[in-house]
């Protein structure tokens, strides 16, 4: 890049230079500082272009500022044949500047993936690269070291910077038997963790490989501009030929003039301000999300999710944080501790999620010496001597085929019955909780348009307090993958616009693929849902939601207004050169100039601030 600013400079002396010997009407000097000015920054432009010619590839911007530069020379225009490449070339070097900035975060990205890792071996460790690990091995990380593959912890507490792969600054905290995702950083403890998943199939070398492959899926804008770009050039390469020969024939006028006007025709066409601005502002888009922890696959997935009409949501792990908690508990003939204290006791060795949330509710967890005869009844509960009681715990089918009678109850979410001794003693509400952002979610993208609608494999009564709470538009509960698949199939023949659908990426692949953007939550390590979604939220936070679309429609608009913005100055001055009512100077600023405005204003897509 030095070089580069030196060469520009130089060339910008002689420029002046020429410009003085020009008006001090000196021919010879003028001509050969002003070659000299453009062979130093126009030596490139026509090497390529002399290069694509002999393969084939004759219509391009190096062979339009070539043809026109050497004509300006033709027709004596020395100093404006070199300033029309000097500044062509001010512009290459700010679309590099762009490029380069727009590539910082996803450079950034490229460092997650350590180039070594340490492993454990029987006379203490070696140094091994990751791509040599095995399913198995135990590595050991220092604090500051980066962890290289998927795997869990054996032994070790630190805390772990997950910003690489999710965007979050606040660190996160793991223990003997967590799981740690590659690309992380582990800050203060030593870790012992054992290989769980070859390199190839780590996160952190998934994430690249998405990273590295979003460019191939093109949206509708940019495969306008690349047909745009394929028929634009040689249409206006024969309409300047056309300029310079037909209406000195026609008019009998002198060929200089017309000649001069098709050249400034011929640097305005330069279609670089669309060839480089439009595809630069989606690559801005895509760094911008994938700092704040959202992969996009492609900028088609941008575009789509700019001009989504509904958004479809699975409910649990999606709008709630799929953990069970008690919610409820109405005892019968005991007090509240001692009804939880039973039904803890008798799921005492279950890891069955209600079991887990009965014994996490309850502050006198009984011993396991306490708790004998543990009888499991398939998809009904169990039974247990709790403290020398007979105790059965489930639902209403358990209950009363052992004689024991429990009203009916509509409560949200999954009622446990109890009973002790053959008694109905009370039931136990277990509920999962809506997501604390949830609420603010579902209100800022109603307020942006879209519509909104669950899709639930739950009960009805649970998936319709949960779709009240939220003031969703649409609820349908009680739906296996193949009815969610029937529901959204419907919903897109209702909808003008995209329509977009959020799942966990695992049960909901099918879901997923159907729809017009799918969108993976909570992914972080979960192949299923890198594989099947278009767009992955790596935390499992849904207020992402919103930042994605945020930022989707800001590209959009960037790209618009590039496409407008330069489309119509390009008209304007073509139209002008024609009738020759203006130079190369201001064909130059038409060309480059616009170019450059262009590319600054893509710049902005890479800007995103979360609220």
């Amino acid at each position: 890049m030095k070089k580069r600013i030196v060469r520009i400079a130089v060339a910008a002396v002689l420029l002046a230079a020429g410009l003085v010997l020009h008006h001090l009407e000196y021919a010879l000097p003028t001509l050969l500082v002003c070659v000299a000015s453009y062979l130093l920054t126009g030596y490139r432009v026509l090497w390529k272009a002399g290069r694509n010619i002999l393969h084939g590839k004759v219509f391009d911007e190096n062979f339009l500022m070539s043809i026109a530069t050497l004509g300006a020379f033709i027709v004596g225009e020395y100093p404006e044949a070199a300033a029309v490449m000097l500044f062509y070339q001010i512009g290459e070097m700010f679309e590099d500047m762009a490029v380069k900035r727009s590539r910082r975060s996803i450079t950034e990205l490229m460092n997650i993936c350590p180039d070594t890792a340490r492993r454990k071996t029987t006379d203490g460790s070696e140094i091994i690269s990751p791509e040599d690990a095995a399913v198995g091995d135990v590595l050991l990380v220092a604090a500051g070291e980066r962890i290289a593959l998927d795997g869990t912890v054996l032994s070790g507490s630190a805390q772990i910077d997950t910003s690489a792969l999710t965007g979050e600054s606040v660190p996160r905290t793991v223990r003997q038997g967590d799981a740690v995702h590659s690309g992380c950083i582990d800050l203060d403890g030593t870790l012992e963790m054992r290989v769980d998943k070859p390199f190839t199939e780590s996160t952190a070398s998934k994430i690249l490989e998405l990273v590295e492959n979003a460019a191939a899926r093109k949206s509708r804008s940019e495969n306008f501009i690349t047909r745009f770009a394929a028929w634009y050039t040689p249409t206006v390469v024969v309409l300047a030929v056309l300029l310079a020969v037909v209406p000195p024939l026609v008019l009998h006028e002198p060929f200089g003039e017309w000649i001069y006007r098709a050249l400034n025709f011929l640097v305005v066409s330069c279609p670089c301000a669309l060839v480089i601005s439009v595809p630069l502002s989606f690559f801005g888009g895509i760094g911008a999300a994938s700092r704040t922890g959202i992969l996009v696959k492609g900028s088609a997935y941008l575009e789509a999710l700019c001009d989504a009409s509904a958004i479809v949501m699975d409910k649990t792990g999606t709008l709630t944080e799929g953990v069970f908690e008690v919610t409820e508990i109405e005892p019968h003939g005991c007090d509240s501790a001692q009804l939880l204290r039973l039904a803890a006791g008798a799921e005492q060795f279950s890891s069955h999620p209600i079991a887990v949330s009965l014994r996490r509710a309850c502050e006198d967890l009984p011993d396991d010496s306490q708790v004998t005869d543990v009888k499991a009844f398939a998809g009904k509960g169990v039974g247990a001597m709790v403290c020398g009681r007979n105790v059965l715990v489930g639902n209403e089918t358990l209950l009363r085929e052992n004689g024991v009678d429990c009203a009916h109850t509509d409560s949200i979410g999954t009622v446990v019955h109890v009973a002790a001794d053959g008694i109905y003693a009370g039931r136990i509400v277990v509920s999962d909780r809506i997501k604390k952002d949830a609420p603010q979610t579902i209100r800022a993208l109603r307020q942006s348009g879209l519509r909104t609608v669950m899709l639930s494999g739950d009960r009805r009564s649970a998936a319709e307090a949960t779709a009240e709470a939220l003031s969703l538009d649409a609820v349908h509960a009680e739906l296996l993958p193949a009815d969610k698949v029937t529901e959204l199939e419907k919903i897109l023949n209702e909808e003008k616009g995209r329509t977009v659908y959020v799942g966990d990426g695992i049960n909901d692949a099918p879901v997923l693929a159907r729809a017009d953007v799918g969108v993976a939550m909570g992914a972080l390590g979960s192949d299923a849902a890198i594989e099947a979604a278009d767009v992955v939220l790596i935390t499992d936070e849904i207020k992402k939601l919103v930042s994605v679309r945020s930022i989707a429609q800001r590209t959009m608009r960037i790209v618009r207004e590039n496409i407008i913005f330069a489309l119509a100055v390009k008209a304007a001055v073509l139209v002008s050169s024609a009738l020759g009512l203006t130079g190369l100077w201001l064909a130059v600023f038409a060309d480059v100039g616009v170019c450059v405005l262009a590319i600054l204003n893509a710049l902005r897509a890479l800007k995103h601030n979360e609220k």
